[in-house]
């Protein structure tokens, strides 16, 4: 019985290396001399720091430019509030993996709700889905496509 995985994961070595290089980018820009403005990435959270908050804001969008020309998708960031401590500011971003239950249930029910011949199961951070036609798959790959669910999606797993 056919069936494929749809995922959200980024690749992490990817996303190292880009932290790496927004890291060198800050350091040899004019602007932020001797404003110590650094990021640190630690398993899948980045922390920025700087001496102000529209520093660290110019620290996101060349964070944003780098992940995405590493082929990681801006969808997966969530950023958290900044925080303001003397004569530093702080923001930290987390790189969200996998498909949390709440967003699971929206996809199960939008595909249940297509009224495709399809069946669909939540596999811990993943949502496996198995039917009997190869073109019921493809019909729920491209409607997964079109929707906005607050992540990006991948699709893997496809077995005949």
């Amino acid at each position: 019985m056919p069936s494929f995985d749809v995922v959200s994961d980024f690749d992490s070595h990817e996303a190292s290396n880009a932290v790496d290089q927004a890291n060198r980018e800050v350091n040899t820009r004019f602007d932020f001399k001797g404003s110590n403005s650094s990021y640190a990435l630690d398993e899948q959270v980045i922390a920025m720091s700087s001496q102000s908050d529209f520093q660290l804001k110019q620290m996101l969008d060349i964070l944003h430019q780098k992940l995405a020309k590493r082929g990681i998708n801006i969808a997966c960031l969530e950023e958290q509030e900044i925080e303001m401590s003397g004569s530093e500011a702080r923001q930290k971003i987390i790189l969200r993996r996998g498909i949390d239950a709440d967003r699971a249930r929206k996809l199960v029910k939008q595909i249940k709700t297509a009224k495709l011949k399809v069946q669909t199961a939540i596999q811990g951070d993943k949502l496996r889905v198995t039917g009997k036609k190869r073109d019921d798959l493809q019909s729920v790959i491209a409607m997964l496509k079109e929707t906005d669910i607050g992540l990006p999606l991948q699709y893997e797993n496809f077995r005949d």
